[in-house]
């Protein structure tokens, strides 16, 4: 009879180590896939981070060359203006060169009628100038008329030199103006062939600088759809870790969005750090491997019972410490205390942590009151706004309302294992602070 005992015993204890091998098996694969999702979240966000300065890089360089293409476009502009007026001046220039070379030429001409003209004149002076003062006497009617024909002599004499002289001076006048036309219309030549040659060599900057701009562009466009395929897959890693503990089968679990939205209100009323509030909610859930798993089996004992295998813990739920305040609970929210999930226990301790901030009954009657208060209304573990709310309450309580690493660990340590000084519980906090920073990114992510 004992051999059967001993023999039944051994294989009782064989199938119970086989089973939690297979048990802690998967959930060390779920902490393994759990760890590598992290790990590649985390090398996500640096190389999101770094695309994020590339991209501001470039654009940055592109706004440079757009505005270098601008600014040589406007010069090429300007350069096109003055050419344009230039041309305009060297062909008036041209036609005022063609007037006076006109005008030229008919002084010249008058110039040499004048002096054919004079020449004449002359002629005519000399002959009558080659009479005496007897035969001129002679040949006029009376003395007057006599003088008279002298001075007329003289004064047409002196009036066909002034008029000579006259053109003679307006020939070169006009030579003048003609030489200064031809200096002016040569200077603006000159004036225009180099501002062409300004405008080609822009024309060809601004060709590189377009050209660069074009390669530039593309970069972009490569490192923004580059941006977008890293914050897309980022999104949906955050969205696939980041799960809450203990949810009603009919409440779907938020995403990282509305889970931060929620802590940003726990925020305003508690002050204690979102990031910090979801990392204790993550870790709980990470820990949480046997969440809303039980139920309870005896009201008197605090005995629990795994929902799926109907595997019995005699630690399921603390009898004198937990038991009295979730009855009380079940009882207020009008749902069966035997039909409500709760955690199962660990290797460690007792079980019976409810909804997805994982309160256990008695903790969660020490910060009802204040929530209550709060909300002006009766809490539910159960609820999401509520237990997050409960959880920022219960935090501030602990010290994380200081926003200070040493507090926010402390805060950790106590709302794991009730103080401060258990070693054995470190690893805890430690993992709770590490992730608040990794969180902390996040929010920056989706906030920016």
């Amino acid at each position: 009879m004992k051999t059967k005992k001993i023999i039944a015993i051994i294989v009782f204890g064989t199938l119970f180590l086989v089973g939690s091998g297979i048990f802690v098996s998967a959930q060390t694969d779920k902490e393994e896939e759990r760890a590598a999702l992290e790990a590649e979240l985390e090398k996500l966000e640096r190389e999101i981070a770094e695309a994020s300065r590339s991209l501001t890089a470039t654009e940055a360089e592109k706004q440079s060359l757009q505005y270098q293409i601008n600014r040589l476009q406007g010069e090429i502009n300007h350069l096109s203006a003055q050419i344009n007026r230039n041309r305009l001046v060297i062909q008036n220039l041209g036609l005022k060169i063609a007037d006076t070379q006109g005008s030229i030429i008919k002084t010249t001409e008058k110039i040499e009628k004048s002096r054919e003209e004079l020449a004449e004149m002359l002629r005519t002076i000399n002959m009558e100038g080659r009479a005496s003062v007897i035969e001129i006497i002679l040949t006029e009617n009376n003395l007057s008329e006599v003088f008279s024909s002298l001075n007329s002599l003289e004064r047409l004499s002196g009036e066909t030199k002034s008029i000579l002289d006259e053109v003679k001076e307006l020939r070169r006048s006009l030579e003048g103006y003609k030489d200064e036309l031809e200096d002016d219309k040569e200077a603006t030549e000159r004036v225009a062939r180099i501002q062409e040659a300004q405008k080609a060599e822009e024309e060809a900057t601004r060709r590189e600088r377009e050209r660069i701009y074009g390669m530039t562009e593309a970069e972009y466009q490569k490192q923004l759809e580059e941006k977008e395929r890293l914050e897309k897959q980022a999104e949906e890693i955050r969205e696939r870790i980041f799960q809450l503990a203990g949810l009603p089968p009919d409440v779907q679990a938020p995403t990282f969005g509305e889970a931060y939205e929620i802590t940003k209100w726990v925020e305003g009323v508690t002050g204690v750090r979102p990031a910090f509030i979801l990392s204790i909610l993550q870790q709980e859930s990470a820990l949480g491997r046997n969440v809303g798993q039980c139920y309870l089996a005896d009201t008197t004992s605090g005995a629990s019972v795994h929902i799926h295998n109907g595997q019995r813990y005699s630690n399921g739920i603390h009898p004198t410490r937990d038991i009295p305040p979730f009855l009380s609970i079940t009882r207020e929210l009008g749902i069966d205390p035997l039909k409500t999930p709760v955690s199962c226990p660990l290797s460690y301790g007792y079980g019976g942590a409810m909804g997805p901030a994982q309160f256990i009954p008695s903790t969660w009657q020490s910060v009802r009151p204040n929530v209550t208060n709060i909300l002006g209304r009766e809490p539910d573990p159960w609820s999401i706004r509520d237990s997050f709310m409960a959880s920022g309450v219960l935090l501030r309580m602990n010290g994380a309302g200081s926003r200070t690493r040493q507090g926010e660990w402390e805060a950790a340590m106590r709302y794991f294992s009730g103080n401060i000084t258990n070693s054995s519980f470190f690893w805890y906090a430690d993992q709770v602070i590490e992730r608040a920073d990794q969180f902390e990114k996040d929010i920056e992510l989706i906030t920016n």
